[in-house]
């Protein structure tokens, strides 16, 4: 910390300096959990440095990600909970770049606070830090700002990046995705980070009480479950790709089926799935009767309990789920891959 930096004319517009240098402290054994190979240097530079390994690749590709965790914050901060935000921060970027096989080095995050009070902001980091740990990457570098006068003192935004890296000849682009092939689902935790505007808007988070016990979820209350951090698929594919050939991978976020499944399926093919076969934890059985929500919005707006989808031949589906439940994924067979028709079908 330095203990010769102060500004009273700084602190007495709303910034505190020295706050700041008390949360870079206290994040530091934090911030060391998630040292890999390829780290440089520590944090507290003008950049983080990275030196990522090379040998064996024949056109290393860099792929990168960025995104924040939306308005679930609110439900952190309501229910006064901080330590878990920053695994649904990690896990919306590098679920992202994993889905063109990549595998995730290294993350920063950026947190903006209304005031930087030193011990919520450590707990944030701690999600993050736990966060690349579950995805095998680097925290090494990132960025808390106070805002005074713009956000109000107890709330605060979060976002984060991530690089990643790839061989080219390696990496995902579902052309060779045929009909017959078979799409597997890899369940969610939950409702993951999206869907949270209509989620506040039907349970009324802010006004009714959320954390009494529910029985329609089993005794958990719903600001609970609401919180589950979402799910890190990065191991799981890696491996899965070392031991199939992954033709296509979808993370399932805004947009929900509809939008996001197409996206790993080429021009011309469609997704067939029985929606009996859709595992769908209770959390999104109560939001569509408490909202009256029609299923076609659900299955486009939320993930339904299936957190991602992998393309696989048919020959390889057994082995791949094999591999799946190997490495912690309970995946199972959701649908199989058609000609023509609606890009997604929904039966």
């Amino acid at each position: 910390m330095n203990k010769e930096s102060f500004s009273a004319s700084y602190a007495a517009a709303g910034v505190d300096i020295t706050a700041g240098y008390k949360s870079v402290e206290l994040m530091k054994r934090h911030i060391a959990r998630t040292h890999i190979p390829g780290v440089v240097g520590d944090v507290g530079g003008f950049g983080g440095l990275f030196r990522p390994e090379l040998a064996g690749m024949k056109e290393p590709i860099l792929v990168s990600g960025t995104d924040g965790v939306g308005t679930k914050i609110r439900l952190a901060q309501l229910l006064d909970k901080h330590d878990t935000i920053g695994i649904d921060c990690v896990a919306m970027c590098v679920n992202d770049v994993v889905c063109a096989g990549a595998k995730p080095l290294f993350f920063l995050d950026y947190i903006a606070c209304g005031k930087n009070v030193p011990e919520r902001i450590a707990d944030i980091v701690a999600g993050v830090a736990e966060g690349c740990v579950q995805a095998g990457c680097a925290l090494i570098g990132g960025e808390t700002a106070e805002h005074p006068g713009v956000m109000a003192e107890d709330d605060y935004d979060l976002a984060g990046f991530v690089v990643g890296i790839a061989d080219r000849e390696k990496m995902l682009d579902n052309a060779a995705t045929k009909a017959g092939d078979v799409l597997i689902a890899l369940p969610s935790s939950g409702v993951h980070s999206n869907g949270f505007s209509l989620v506040r808007k039907v349970f009324r988070i802010g006004e009714a009480d959320i954390s009494a016990p529910c029985e329609a979820l089993g005794g958990a209350s719903v600001g609970q479950t609401l919180l589950t951090p979402t799910k890190i698929y990065v191991k799981a594919i890696l491996a899965l790709m070392e031991a199939v050939t992954v033709k296509g991978v979808s993370h399932i976020t805004g947009g929900g089926f509809y939008e996001n499944i197409p996206r790993s399926i080429p021009e011309g093919l469609s997704a067939r799935i029985e929606k009996s076969a859709v595992r769908t934890p209770s959390i999104f059985d109560l939001i569509q009767k408490t909202g009256d929500i029609p299923e076609r919005d659900m299955f486009n707006t939320f993930n339904m309990g299936v957190g991602m989808t992998v393309t696989v031949s048919a020959a390889d589906a057994d082995r791949a789920l094999e591999v799946l439940r190997e490495n912690g994924e309970e995946a199972y067979i959701l649908g199989e891959i058609v000609k023509g028709g609606e890009r997604v079908q929904l039966l």
